[in-house]
């Protein structure tokens, strides 16, 4: 199963992405979770220490591997360069849990990142159609990586927003571009919810067979923001709520 989570920044996406990867670890799924957003801090909220992750360099930006596979420093290079092993030699175990820190695309300005960028589609198509663990993809607020044909291995595109104007604007442009590509399911959910207002906010934006969750604003998810190293799984009503959720994107991905 292949999951893609997106949404603004700041709206709660890599906590709810590390929680949902601890769950499944936690269900003794073999699951590999990927920093797909250069802005995210994933590897952290999952207890990864600093001085590891310092030493973890997102693998878009490793020169010299990239030349070793594109075939040198030339002009001309392999669209579909060999990536399989990268993943054994570059990611992180962390119990039933794997850790890979891929790195974004990069944009524009006076470098070509031709080579570069043609190098990370490699590794997102080796990850979408050929990893056989369950993929978390905890992406931008774009899903820029993901092409045609690598969008038709995702099995659920999950959006995480909150009761904003602005953070829905995201969502219907990134739920575009979902569906341009061809992503077979969608799904939104809403964060850092504090009152009715807030929740009617959302359920008047989204068809309710679209967003399958609400999680009200809480402390503890914030604590986990911040950098605890605390990846255990919350309690109470909020646990039930995000084992309910991830149930059902569960499902969906099936």
């Amino acid at each position: 199963m292949k999951i893609a989570i997106s949404g603004k920044g700041g709206v709660g996406k890599t906590t709810f992405a590390a929680n949902f990867a601890q769950w499944l670890s936690n269900k003794e799924i073999s699951v590999l979770a990927v920093d797909a957003d250069p802005d995210a801090s994933l590897g952290t909220i999952l207890g990864i220490s600093d001085d590891v992750l310092a030493n973890l360099k997102p693998i878009v930006d490793m020169k010299q591997l990239i030349e070793e596979r594109m075939g040198g420093s030339g002009t001309y290079y392999p669209l579909n360069p060999n990536v399989d092993d990268i993943l054994d030699d570059y990611s992180i175990s962390l119990g039933a849990l794997r850790f890979f820190r891929m790195g974004n695309i990069k944009g524009g300005g006076t470098s070509c990142y031709c080579k570069e960028n043609s190098f990370l589609q490699a590794l997102v198509n080796s990850l979408i159609l050929g990893e056989k663990d369950t993929v978390i993809l905890d992406m931008g607020a774009g899903i820029e990586q993901l092409t045609r044909g690598t969008a038709l291995g995702v099995d659920v595109l999950v959006i995480v927003t909150e009761p904003s104007k602005v953070s829905i604007q995201t969502v219907k442009v990134i739920q575009q571009l979902a569906l341009e590509l061809g992503i077979p399911r969608v799904l939104v959910v809403g964060n850092k919810v504090r009152n009715s207002k807030d929740e009617n906010f959302l359920r008047d934006h989204f068809p309710k067979e679209q967003l399958i969750g609400i999680i009200p604003y809480s402390d503890e998810l914030l604590e986990m923001s911040l950098n605890t190293g605390n990846i255990e799984l919350p309690g109470g009503s909020l646990g039930v709520e995000l084992n309910t959720i991830y149930q059902k994107i569960v499902d969906e991905g099936r």
